[in-house]
């Protein structure tokens, strides 16, 4: 019998998107680490990355008047599939009318090699950027991503976000000490980009 891959899950009334399992970072904090799902979701391996139509497919089968959020984050990361990105968002904003957030690592230009956040106007509200720490030593020695600018990219991205997005957060997770945390907080105020500090699920 088939296994059922989960494209959509629920996790405390908002509805999450499972685009890919392809990710730059290897972050010590990552759920893929403790397990297969996230928040008692089934297994967020992919047994291939879905098309659109199963996507929107996938929506077809919930019922949307439950929710108000849509959110990109899943056991990969999302803007690995920008195209996907813009065409899901836009297709939920213009079907179901609700808010659509990004949780990424702020990697899509190192990915693709060019600007993205430019692309994201008009599908999504908010993007939630991990930040994971307040340079770029202490970012490598966390997030341990595929490029050693990768840091730098991602303050680059946020600060793109901010001129075309109408909401964007940094995040850190309370894994690093809470000095780095501080520092962290002093970065995104300098920036003018809020942070919010995620609880750790192990």
């Amino acid at each position: 019998m088939k296994k059922r891959m989960t494209i959509l899950y629920e996790v405390g009334g908002k509805l999450y998107v499972n685009l890919t399992n392809r990710c730059p970072c290897n972050c010590t904090f990552c759920i893929r680490h403790n397990g297969d799902g996230a928040y008692g979701s089934e297994s967020l391996w992919l047994e291939h990355e879905p098309t659109l139509d199963e996507i929107k497919a996938a929506f077809a089968k919930v019922d949307m008047s439950k929710y108000k959020e849509v959110v990109f984050c899943g056991y990969g990361e999302p803007m690995e599939r920008v195209n996907e990105v813009i065409s899901v968002g836009e297709f939920v904003k213009a079907n179901y009318g609700v808010t659509v957030r990004l949780n990424t690592n702020g990697l899509g230009d190192k990915i693709h090699g060019v600007p993205t956040a430019k692309l994201l106007q008009g599908a999504v509200d908010i993007v939630s950027i991990s930040l994971n720490s307040y340079c770029k030593e202490k970012y490598n020695e966390v997030t341990h991503p595929k490029w050693d600018d990768a840091f730098d990219a991602m303050l680059a991205f946020a600060a793109d976000c901010k001129s075309y997005l109408p909401q964007v957060v940094f995040t850190v997770v309370d894994v690093i000490p809470p000095e780095d945390i501080s520092r962290a907080k002093a970065l995104a105020m300098s920036v003018g980009i809020p942070l919010r500090v995620r609880e750790y699920e192990g």
